[in-house]
């Protein structure tokens, strides 16, 4: 995931622009109120979702296009919780196969965190639970 610039509306012009999704309306891929509840529910039940698990929520079939515009609309969540003082929402967002995030999560959010190892395997994978433990605990009390 690349890092989402500008605001809420700039990504939501970005998101028309390229043809994408349609901005206007609930359940869209840009609604951020949206896609954050559904994390936070899925962090207080104390689990990931699959990229095509959480497109499904939206109403979306997994393509590629879309998980990148849910890519952006992550990067906007992280970026006002990281404001606000909250775990990161975007590491429960992992594939299938291997139940770690994407390349683009590794590019932005796991550099702020000093992460620099391997994007897969065992070391990749404790780190993940970990962050993905920080979230879990932080939205179970609230």
């Amino acid at each position: 995931m690349r890092r989402a610039s500008g605001t809420c509306d700039d990504l939501s012009r970005w998101l028309e622009a390229e043809g994408i999704v349609p901005v206007e309306g609930p359940g869209t891929i840009a609604d951020v109120a949206l896609v954050r509840g559904l994390l936070v529910a899925a962090a207080r039940e104390g689990r990931a979702v699959s990229y095509s698990e959480l497109l499904r929520a939206l109403g979306h079939r997994f393509t590629r296009p879309k998980m990148r515009a849910l890519c952006k609309t992550l990067d906007a969540i992280d970026a006002v919780d990281e404001g606000a003082g909250e775990p990161a929402l975007a590491v429960l967002v992992v594939r299938e196969g291997d139940r770690l995030p994407g390349q683009g999560w590794w590019t932005t959010l796991a550099e702020r965190l000093s992460y620099r190892g391997a994007w897969k395997g065992a070391e990749a994978e404790r780190f993940v639970a970990a962050e993905q433990g920080k979230a879990f605990a932080y939205w179970r009390v609230r």
